[in-house]
């Protein structure tokens, strides 16, 4: 089951005690503080965790799925990444 961003609110109120509004406001700061410094080309590090940055996906030549005969081109991008830091992956293992 995947958790959603309102599970996360109520989990992050009940391990800190602090209200849901509170949790709420705290994870949404979170996000607009992420998105904001990878928009400005900078990466997060959050220690033990993960870093997010942004990477840069050249074009290639992909196939339409609703007629897989027909090739497209896919333009290149710029995309957010999040690699995951040593703790995390061992926690996860």
């Amino acid at each position: 089951m995947a958790m959603t961003k309102g599970d996360l609110v109520d989990a992050i109120a009940k391990h800190t005690g602090a209200t849901k509004k509170m949790a709420g406001d705290c994870l949404e700061a979170l996000i607009n503080v992420i998105t904001k410094e990878l928009k400005s080309g900078g990466q997060v590090t959050i220690t033990g965790f993960g870093t997010f940055k942004v990477s840069q996906r050249a074009a290639r030549t992909g196939v339409n799925p609703q007629n897989p005969s027909q090739k497209i081109q896919i333009p290149a991008m710029t995309v957010p990444t999040f690699k995951a830091g040593k703790n995390l992956k061992e926690a996860v293992r």
